[in-house]
């Protein structure tokens, strides 16, 4: 399996710079596996593909204003990336310390002094692979209630118009802050797309994960079997397992056939593959998710599947061919683009039955 078997063209026009308004407007290919055909519809006609026994699994990660800008001692800006908490020192009065990517990070050395606000600073006390760093936060707050006031949205390099609003770059749905980068797949549902979902019997089942560097790292191995995730952290209720176990083992209220989980994106996908064993229950927890799921993989969660169009030789992309076959999907690629549907984070959708 080579890593030139995920490519494609798009033409650069098709590459969204803002989402739609309402969320709801984007349209919708609707892939069926079985048959192989498309149906050209809009993301608000989804509630048509759903069935009342269907468990909805959406990621209500939320993105935190990560992207903060600092000054070096000597007055050369850096930008600084957070990506995660790597340890709490501060009952220890030693101050949080967070992972990172600095830009330009070439020349900032362990040592470095960085100043982002009058309330917030840190040093960089450690390297580790891939160009991560460590650095330790001294402030009197915790660094997101700061970064949340000084940080900006990381939205990815190809979204090169500023963000309208920065709830444009969040789910309705988003609660639990971590993530560096959105759901996408969940940005086209509004408040009332969802109160029709479950107004027709489907429930929803909130899951966490918060997406990372991984999800996004560039795919460097010819051979994608040897491509490793970085860890991301999930938490998965006990309430959300209970009702995702409850529709893979149906009947449910009354009704011949088990309910279907509805995966809301690729990281609800692997949090959902994460937790689920081969008997279809999905246990509740919380811990790193390593999971790559390429090709070859065998679901035991997943029923259909809402997604973005991602970017060729990603693991999104290799997620998805998984799913559904990688020729078929292919195909529903090029049929978007000869339709001129709209790619990636702020893009349209894909409905995979």
């Amino acid at each position: 399996m080579k890593l030139s078997d995920f490519d494609y063209t798009l033409p650069p026009e098709l590459i969204a710079q803002h989402p739609v308004e309402p969320r709801d407007a984007a349209r919708l290919l609707v892939v069926d596996r079985p048959s192989g055909r498309f149906e050209h519809r809009v993301f608000r006609d989804l509630p048509e593909y759903l069935r009342p026994a269907d468990v909805l699994a959406v990621n209500d990660t939320r993105v935190i204003p990560a992207r903060l800008r600092a000054r070096k001692n000597t007055g050369g800006a850096v930008e600084v990336l957070l990506l995660r908490p790597a340890g709490d020192g501060a009952a220890s009065g030693q101050g949080e310390v967070w992972e990172v990517l600095l830009r330009p990070g070439g020349r900032v050395r362990i040592g470095t002094r960085l100043v982002l606000s009058p309330q917030l600073a840190g040093e960089v006390i450690a390297r580790r692979a891939e160009g991560v760093r460590l650095i330790r936060f001294a402030s009197d707050r915790p660094v997101l209630e700061v970064a949340r006031e000084i940080g900006e949205m990381p939205v990815p390099p190809y979204v090169r118009e500023p963000l309208r609003r920065p709830e444009d770059y969040q789910t309705v749905y988003a609660s639990a802050d971590g993530a560096v980068a959105a759901p996408t797949a969940g940005l086209h549902f509004t408040p009332a797309l969802l109160a029709r979902i479950e107004g027709g019997g489907v429930r929803i089942a909130a899951l966490t994960l918060h997406i990372g560097l991984g999800t996004f790292r560039p795919v460097t191995v010819e051979d994608v079997r040897r491509h490793r995730m970085d860890p991301e952290w999930y938490e998965v209720s006990a309430a959300a397992a209970d009702l995702l176990t409850a529709a893979r083992r149906g009947p449910v209220d009354g009704a011949q056939n088990r309910g279907r989980i509805v995966a809301v994106g690729t990281s609800a996908v692997r949090t959902l593959e994460t937790v689920t064993v081969d008997d279809g229950s999905a246990s509740p927890g919380r811990g790193w998710s390593e999971l790559f799921i390429y090709p070859g993989y065998r679901f035991k969660a997943t029923d259909a599947l809402i997604t973005n169009f991602h970017l060729p030789k990603t693991t999104l992309l290799m997620l998805v061919c998984a799913f559904a076959g990688r020729d078929l999907i292919l195909r529903a690629y090029q049929e978007a683009i000869r339709a001129g549907y709209r790619f990636y984070s702020f893009g349209d959708a894909m409905l995979i039955l």
